[in-house]
């Protein structure tokens, strides 16, 4: 199949015939390009989040995942969160997962942010995610969007490099932030330059 166009409406079935070699993520039926690929300190946030969450979930019936997967939420919605957690067994194929996440955690970068700031945020809301982090990795500072009632994210919280964040969606769990950004917890605050995305 060519390459998808700007503008046009495209389903599930159509992004299973795109090449395997190109990164792709569907947001009501819209395809939005995932490369240039992630820069090192992207990953490295990424995959510090990965590893906290994996060890502090041993033994417990949540399983962490890691982009590039797939998270279809729609047939008109797949997308492939930098980071996520499923609670739900049922939700977890061989191939992708079949719903929402308890926990979506996208690493923002100057490509992407504002899409995981609106569409995203917008989209997990509406699929029932229960909680969504925005990781920022050059000011060293994590958002966090909690589901209400109302099935609606209401104001968001704002987490410092030096605070744990508590995560409300998997209960008895933190993230110590200063290991997520690769910090001393007690060495004075130095912001990052600005890098990539």
């Amino acid at each position: 199949m060519p390459i998808p166009k700007p503008n046009e409406r495209y389903t599930y079935q159509d992004y299973c015939t795109w090449p395997d070699e190109e990164r792709w993520e569907l947001i009501g039926g819209i395809a939005y390009d995932m490369t240039p690929a992630p820069t090192f300190l992207h990953q490295t946030v990424a995959g510090n989040i990965f590893r906290l969450l994996g060890n502090a979930l041993q033994g417990k019936s949540c399983v962490p995942g890691i982009a590039p997967v797939d998270v279809v939420l729609s047939e008109e919605d797949v997308v492939q969160p930098d980071v996520f957690v499923v609670c739900d067994p049922q939700k977890i194929t061989g191939q992708n997962i079949q719903g929402a996440p308890d926990l979506v955690i996208e690493v923002l970068g100057p490509a992407t942010a504002k899409k995981d700031h609106w569409e995203k945020k917008l989209l997990y809301e509406k699929h029932g995610v229960r909680e969504y982090l925005l990781v920022e990795p050059e000011a060293l500072y994590v958002m966090r969007y909690i589901l209400g009632e109302d099935r609606q994210f209401g104001h968001y919280e704002v987490f410092g490099a030096r605070e744990p964040l508590p995560l409300r969606s998997l209960e008895g769990i933190e993230i110590p932030l200063w290991e997520v950004f690769g910090i001393d917890k007690d060495q004075p605050e130095v912001k990052r330059g600005p890098r990539g995305r």
